[in-house]
């Protein structure tokens, strides 16, 4: 069922000096900044030769990598996103299985365009797990 990483996502609670870590210190190309309303967040994402690294800066008050970064002042790594070939067969095998869907179980539109949606932490080795179609 999992396809390839797709990203790791970063939250960071300095958006700009996150960027300038991957891209000055470490020689990183980076995106633009990328204001994501739907999820909560603005982005930027870190292209590496296999894969991507994405860093998340909440986007208004109600912005789920609050809290996350309540608990972790200095930021730290929030989940980790896989391609699936087709996420409603994806999320009804899972579902089948036990495993817990966040949000109302319907996939919403992700950074790079494409549906994507959240399963419960709890249920993967405490890991919040983002699919995202391919």
């Amino acid at each position: 069922m999992l396809g390839r990483l797709n990203h790791v996502a970063i939250a960071v609670p300095d958006l700009a000096a996150g960027t300038a870590v991957y891209r000055d210190t470490l020689g990183a190309r980076v995106s633009q900044p990328q204001a994501e309303p739907a999820h909560g967040v603005t982005v930027v994402f870190v292209e590496l030769p296999n894969t991507k690294v994405e860093l998340l800066e909440p986007l208004g008050e109600n912005s789920p990598i609050k809290a996350f970064l309540e608990k972790n002042p200095s930021g730290g790594i929030h989940h980790v996103c896989y391609e699936v070939e087709d996420i409603l067969a994806a999320r009804d095998r899972l579902v089948a299985a036990g495993a817990r869907v966040l949000g109302d179980g319907q996939p919403k539109t992700g950074a790079h365009g494409k549906p994507v949606l959240f399963l419960h932490p709890k249920d993967f080795c405490g890991t919040l797990v983002e699919l995202e179609q391919a």
